[in-house]
């Protein structure tokens, strides 16, 4: 008897979307608040993944992207705010703002959700 050739099982990739591709994203997130830079990785894997992506992750993707985009847009506004003494405030709202949409997505993905409503502004 012969055996039959087995194909090696691939693992996942760094842009297949999943649930880990979809928690790496919100913790890249959230440590771009330390560092920075790392979000706009994780805006990038959120753009690759979500072509690729079906079921529950694609609303995560959405809400991910729009938190880079509308967060981006905050920072901005509170930027020139700062000018008058209340964008420093602000700065620190927007970061709030950032850390509970990326633990209200880390919930919703723990327990394999969608997000309710990916194109908000708020949380």
């Amino acid at each position: 008897m012969s055996d039959p050739v087995t194909q090696p099982q691939s693992e996942p990739g760094l842009f297949d979307p999943g649930r880990s591709n979809v928690q790496l994203i919100y913790i890249l997130y959230l440590v771009s608040l330390v560092v920075g830079v790392t979000s706009i990785v994780g805006l990038i894997m959120a753009y690759i993944s979500r072509g690729k992506a079906d079921g529950w992750p694609v609303s995560h993707y959405t809400y991910q992207i729009r938190t880079f985009w509308i967060g981006l847009v905050y920072a901005l506004i509170a930027g020139v705010l700062s000018v008058i003494g209340i964008g420093i405030i602000l700065f620190f709202a927007v970061a709030i703002w950032g850390v509970v949409r990326c633990v209200k997505g880390l919930q919703a993905t723990g327990r394999r959700q969608a997000i309710a409503n990916p194109s908000t502004w708020w949380v």
